[in-house]
């Protein structure tokens, strides 16, 4: 036998002789060394929580609510999910929708522009991050208010003008910060190589710095999608919208229905959740370089 034979043989006993118990009736578990899916341990901190909210709802907070139990246990909210039917749920979300994707859609274009405007004309980059901040600043309750005196009432069953406008707002900072980032991340020696052979910023920018940015612009991307459907739903509250996730809350509340406005909430971050999970799919699938993969 070679004497990588004897050695490995060697190692192989040693370490089945360390995972042994210290009375030798069996392996040691080494629980730091114990990986799980994330998909598990996704699935262990939502059952532990949905029993966290069952428990507190029986007893601690059994009590609390003005005539009316405002902490309803999470049967109560299924039942209640379950009566509304479904009807009603894609009634007001597709209205929500809607307005949350074209806030999306105006507020991360808009950033992205001004981002690369940043890149091809450097002094723009003061009055960029200047206008990012302020809009993160402003605080968007007090937006609301002064959207509702400027646009129109929607008709019935119509995107709500404040709530896309909202939307539009609560996504530009980060975008616009990230996309900074990200091109400004740019291989130094790749930008002289384009310099080298007479190319601009602007070819700087199409060649070497979009490629370098695209990590940072689709976190920045997965990141908007509940901040815009958080922003619609604000401007729901505002804008005297008859139809939509925040008049429906709204109606709950005065009706002290405590089901069904824990069941809007619940149905309103699983709706986020998937959207941020599917920009996470698009993501892997365009940059898989950014999430270690080949």
């Amino acid at each position: 036998m070679s004497a990588d034979g004897v050695g490995g043989g060697s190692g192989d006993a040693l370490a089945a002789v360390a995972a042994q118990a210290p009375d030798g009736r069996g392996a040691r578990i080494a629980w730091e060394d114990v990986r799980l899916p994330s998909w598990l341990v996704g699935a262990i901190g939502l059952v532990g929580v949905v029993i966290a909210w069952w428990v507190l709802a029986e007893t601690a907070l059994a009590g609390v609510g003005a005539g009316v139990r405002a902490v309803p246990t999470p049967p109560e909210v299924v039942v209640g999910i379950v009566s509304a039917g479904w009807d009603f749920y894609a009634r007001n979300f597709a209205v929500t929708l809607a307005e949350a994707g074209i806030g999306y859609l105006w507020g991360n274009a808009i950033a992205l522009v001004l981002s690369a405007a940043v890149l091809v004309v450097p002094r723009l980059e003061g009055l960029v991050m200047q206008l990012a901040i302020l809009t993160y600043c402003i605080p968007i309750v007090a937006i609301g208010i002064v959207l509702v005196v400027i646009i129109p009432v929607p008709p019935a069953g119509q995107p709500a003008g404040n709530a896309v406008f909202l939307a539009a707002l609560s996504v530009f900072f980060t975008t616009v910060v990230s996309t900074l980032l990200g091109l400004k991340a740019a291989d130094r020696s790749a930008l002289d190589v384009v310099t080298v052979y007479g190319g601009s910023r602007l070819m700087q920018l199409r060649k070497v710095r979009i490629v370098a940015a695209l990590p940072s612009v689709l976190n920045a991307l997965q990141v908007a999608v509940p901040a815009a459907f958080l922003g619609a739903v604000l401007g729901e509250f505002f804008g005297k919208v008859q139809s939509g996730v925040g008049p429906a809350m709204i109606a709950a509340q005065q009706g002290l229905d405590a089901p069904r406005v824990w069941g809007l909430a619940l149905v309103s971050g699983l709706v986020a959740l998937a959207g941020f999970a599917l920009l996470g799919a698009v993501a892997r699938l365009v940059a898989p370089w950014a999430k270690g993969a080949a």
